[in-house]
C-alpha cells in the first residue's frame, strides 16, 4: 500500500512538474509584464487579455499567420499521408530486387543531420525560382525517412494471406492498399498524422531560411521576430502568441494520444 502511494506521489509530481511550464504561459498571457516580472510571479489568470491581443494583432498578423501554418501544415500531412504509408507498403510487401538496399539507405538517412542540406537545397529553389513560397517549405519536408519507417514497420505485421485472397478475387492493387490495408493501420496512420502535423507546425529553421516576406511566415518564424527588443520585451504578448500557437498541437495530440501510442507499439513488437 505504501509503495503504491509512493509511486502515484512521483507520478503526480512529474506530471504537475511537466504541465506547469504550459499553464504558467497560458496564464501569463492574461497577465501584465510587472505581474509576470514580480518575485514571486503572478499564478492566477489575469484581466489583461484583450489587451495582450489587440497588441498582438497590432504586432503580428496572427490570422494571417495561422492560416499559412494550418495550410502547410494540412497539405503536408496530406501528402506526407499518401506517399509514405504508399511507400511503406511496397517496401513490407513487394519483392523486388535492391529493396533491401533501397531501406538501407532510408535507414542511413535518418542519421543524417537536416542542417547539412539547407546550403544545396536552398542554392535549388534559388536557382528554381521557388523561394518565398509553400511548396519551398513543404517538398523538403517530404523526404522523412522516419514516415517511411514507421508505416513499413506497422504493415510488415499485415496478413499477406488476406492481400493473396483480394487478388484472386479480382481487386486491383490499388483497391488491395485502400480498402483493406489502410483501414486495419488506422493507429499507423493516426501516429503518422500526429506525428507530421507536429513536425511541420513546429518547423523553425527551414522556413527561417527559405522564406522572405512576414506575409509568408508560419508560427515559429513569427515569434521569433515579434518582439525584436533586447531591453524591453512584452513578455505577455509574446506567451500570449506562444500559447495560440501551442494550443492546436496540445489538442490534437491529447485527442488522439491512444493512436498515437498504439501506432508507434505497432511496428515494434512482433508475435
Amino acid at each position: 500500500m505504501i509503495k503504491k502511494i509512493c509511486v502515484y506521489f512521483l507520478l503526480i509530481l512529474a506530471a504537475f512538474l511537466s504541465l506547469f511550464p504550459f499553464y504558467f504561459m497560458f496564464v501569463s498571457g492574461t497577465n501584465s509584464n510587472q505581474a509576470i516580472l514580480a518575485a514571486p510571479p503572478r499564478l492566477i489568470p489575469g484581466s489583461m487579455l484583450a489587451q495582450n491581443f489587440s497588441v498582438l494583432i497590432e504586432k503580428m498578423d496572427i490570422f494571417r499567420v495561422a492560416f499559412n501554418t494550418l495550410f502547410l501544415s494540412a497539405v503536408f500531412v496530406l501528402l506526407a499521408v499518401i506517399l509514405f504509408s504508399s511507400a511503406g507498403y511496397v517496401l513490407a510487401k513487394y519483392e523486388f530486387k535492391g529493396k533491401g538496399i533501397i531501406f538501407g539507405f532510408i535507414m542511413v538517412s535518418m542519421m543524417i543531420p537536416a542542417q547539412v542540406m539547407y546550403v544545396p537545397l536552398f542554392q535549388m529553389f534559388v536557382s528554381a525560382g521557388m523561394t518565398n513560397t509553400y511548396a519551398s517549405v513543404i517538398l523538403p519536408s517530404l523526404a522523412n525517412a522516419f514516415g517511411i519507417f514507421l508505416m513499413r514497420q506497422n504493415m510488415v505485421n499485415f496478413p499477406t494471406a488476406l492481400i493473396e485472397a483480394a487478388r484472386i478475387d479480382g481487386y486491383s492493387e490499388f483497391q488491395i492498399f485502400l480498402n483493406i490495408v489502410l483501414p486495419n493501420v488506422k493507429p499507423a496512420l493516426s501516429a503518422l498524422v500526429i506525428y507530421m502535423f507536429t513536425t511541420m507546425w513546429n518547423n523553425f529553421m527551414w522556413p527561417l531560411i527559405v522564406l522572405e516576406t512576414k506575409d509568408m511566415y508560419n508560427f515559429p518564424v513569427a515569434l521569433a521576430v515579434l518582439d525584436g527588443n533586447p531591453t524591453n520585451k512584452d513578455f505577455a504578448v509574446i506567451l500570449l502568441a506562444t500559447s495560440i500557437a501551442t494550443l492546436p498541437i496540445l489538442v490534437i495530440f491529447m485527442a488522439f494520444q491512444k493512436q498515437f501510442v498504439a501506432g508507434v507499439m505497432g511496428g515494434a513488437v512482433k508475435e
